[in-house]
């Protein structure tokens, strides 16, 4: 099991800490997650729902961490698997389908085909980085192919707020001019390489309400899994509790707070996130660990969370400038990992495993993201031949 001294990585630029981890050597934890729940053919299985089924956020999320990892084979495999079953080999005019699996009439095809516009814009950038990294124009082909179609179906321009992202083209506009949002699927970070790719595209516009859209209708300073918003003229609208209910901020905002804390200190909107966030930070400064839900509305907190939230709290608690308390959740995930290796415990689930895969990835100084969204893996400095 990979091992760093985690409080001195807190102390080193990202440029340092990629120098420090030599190119060949592989990485440990994606290897591990490879081995358990990526097929030869390049299908990712996802445990959390039903069994051996597949959803585009786990696909897309593997292929990012194959980039990152420099796993070339397995990057095209997993995307290859992607295009043919999710995307019907045909990027340009369909967007993967989310959930993948065994129907009740026993075959295995694509279970719902309405995309979750996060895994398709973790498609499209790890294709277009992919391009950038190792110099394969046919992934920056699919990449824009994507990103084109992300902006005709998945963007819509609601009065009072501009360019959103809706999380899918179907299912989350309501009557009476309300629609269905979640913060967690716009990463500051990928929306500002995107809007170096597509400058005429919405991605400035959609970073640029994203402190908005985390603070939504609480005060509290944690982020709602989901959020409504309801227009009240052509112009305005206001922030409301999301339609199917939302106002905790739990498995999917959980998120909000990873992209936070891997954004570049210097970009302008650090600050304002960071600062509609602060009621994570003070729940896990006096209980030790993340709670596993809290009300957005009241402050209340429940529940003990998974190792995945621990580990995804430490790059926020580091932007915070709490190395303390990262370094507790690094620990309590560490320690976890090494009793399951040990065969003391119960292997994660693959949510915890992906979120402990952002989260300690970037403690262990696997990569970075630039300030212009750029991703830069470990072995890039020495190793890339190319740097665009």
């Amino acid at each position: 099991m990979l091992r760093s001294l985690f409080s001195g990585l807190l102390l080193l630029s990202s440029l340092s800490v990629q120098a420090a981890v030599q190119c060949s050597a592989p990485w440990p934890h994606w290897e591990l997650f490879a081995k358990n729940w990526v097929q030869h053919d390049g299908r990712v299985l996802e445990s959390s729902m039903e069994k051996n089924h597949s959803s585009s956020e786990g696909q897309s999320y593997a292929l990012f961490f194959s980039l990152v990892a420099n796993d070339q084979a397995r990057f095209e495999k997993i995307w290859r698997w992607s295009r043919e079953n999710l995307a019907g080999n045909d990027p340009v005019n369909t967007l993967p389908a989310w959930h993948w699996g065994q129907g009740k009439d026993g075959l295995w095809k694509a279970q719902d085909a309405n995309s979750a516009s996060d895994a398709d814009l973790w498609f499209a950038y790890a294709l277009l980085e992919a391009d950038r990294l190792w110099d394969k124009p046919a992934y920056r082909e699919d990449g824009m192919a994507l990103l084109a179609q992300v902006k005709g179906r998945e963007v819509k321009n609601l009065p009072g707020l501009g360019y959103t992202l809706l999380p899918g083209p179907f299912g989350f506009e309501y009557p009476g001019h309300l629609w269905r949002l979640n913060a967690s699927y716009q990463p500051v970070s990928m929306m500002r390489r995107l809007a170096v790719i597509d400058p005429q595209g919405p991605w400035e516009a959609i970073a640029n309400q994203t402190p908005k859209l985390i603070r939504g209708n609480g005060d509290h300073g944690f982020a709602a899994d989901w959020i409504g918003y309801r227009a009240v003229s052509e112009t305005s609208g206001v922030f409301t509790s999301a339609p199917l209910g939302g106002d905790y901020s739990s498995y999917d905002a959980i998120r909000v707070y990873l992209w936070a804390g891997m954004t570049d200190p210097q970009d302008p909107l650090f600050k304002p996130v960071l600062d509609n966030l602060q009621g994570m930070s003070r729940v896990v400064a006096a209980k030790g660990m993340p709670p596993e839900k809290a009300n957005v509305l009241t402050g209340e907190t429940d529940g003990v969370s998974i190792i995945g939230f621990s580990s995804a709290l430490v790059p926020f608690l580091h932007a915070l400038e709490q190395p303390w308390l990262a370094d507790l959740q690094y620990k309590r995930a560490i320690a976890a990992f090494d009793k399951w290796q040990a065969g003391t415990a119960t292997p994660p689930v693959y949510y915890d495993y992906m979120l402990s895969l952002f989260g300690l990835g970037w403690a262990d100084g696997r990569y970075r993201f630039a300030l212009d969204g750029r991703v830069q893996p470990y072995w890039e400095k020495p190793c890339s031949a190319t740097t665009r």
